[in-house]
């Protein structure tokens, strides 16, 4: 015969009745509110979004935007996929939320490094053109990053939509300060400043990528690039010649 006795009623549910009473009395008790998430500040959203842009950036001179899928890019940028994308709803606006901060951070660099002087018109453009050239690592990242922007565009109409903007606003930035200085007859007459800085800015975007790709020295680009900046300020060489012809008519006389 068994020695087990059958319990009759329902099952114990504490252990003991001080152990039923704490949990009378935790349920009187109202309930604590778990803490409230705060939402990240301004400052704190635009330094992650930042960070992960950056981590564009690099995948992309580094590799090809084609390497930069979302959880390339969170790993680049050392977060999680979900941070990703709670800052970023799709690949797509992520890539043109890194291309504009990328734009934004080189015009940043450039107003350091470019300072305006209306009586050296030519320095200032010649400063301009150095932003395309590759002479320190974030120029060159920068450069590099574009050509992986332009290379995806040629495939992709939403990024091209972008990139390919039917604005030229650097183009008549430097179409003006040709002006400035043609009305201030620093420059050669019968000069067309917006013909003038379609060939200088194309010159300096095409020939930096020949500096990337190493078909090309950065001295010699910068020669190419005085040369056209001489033929634009050209009147004080013009008045060298004359003087020295000048000469050469009393030199004759005598």
């Amino acid at each position: 015969m068994s020695a087990a006795v059958k319990q009759r009623g329902r099952p114990a549910l504490y252990c003991s009745r001080s152990c039923q009473a704490r949990a009378y009395r935790q349920r009187k008790r109202p309930p604590v509110p778990a803490p409230e998430r705060l939402a990240p500040t301004s400052d704190a959203r635009s330094r992650r979004r930042r960070q992960i842009a950056e981590a564009v950036w690099r995948i992309a001179a580094d590799r090809g935007l084609d390497a930069a899928s979302m959880r390339e890019i969170a790993a680049e940028a050392g977060v999680s996929l979900r941070v990703v994308q709670y800052h970023f709803a799709n690949k797509h606006e992520l890539l043109v939320a890194a291309l504009h901060l990328l734009h934004r951070e080189n015009e940043r660099l450039a107003r350091t490094r470019v300072h305006y002087d209306p009586a050296d018109l030519r320095g200032v453009l010649s400063a301009m053109l150095d932003e395309f050239l590759p002479l320190d690592a974030q120029r060159t990242m920068a450069l590099r990053v574009f050509s992986a922007y332009y290379a995806r565009s040629l495939t992709d109409p939403a990024i091209a939509a972008v990139f390919l903007s039917d604005e030229h606003p650097l183009e008549e930035l430097v179409a003006g300060f040709i002006a400035t200085a043609q009305s201030s007859g620093q420059t050669a007459p019968g000069l067309n400043a917006r013909r003038e800085a379609d060939l200088l800015v194309a010159a300096a975007v095409g020939l930096g990528g020949d500096v990337l790709h190493e078909r090309r020295t950065l001295d010699d680009v910068r020669e190419t690039l005085d040369y056209h900046l001489d033929k634009i300020f050209s009147p004080v060489r013009v008045r060298e010649v004359g003087e020295d012809l000048d000469e050469r008519v009393c030199a004759r006389s005598d």
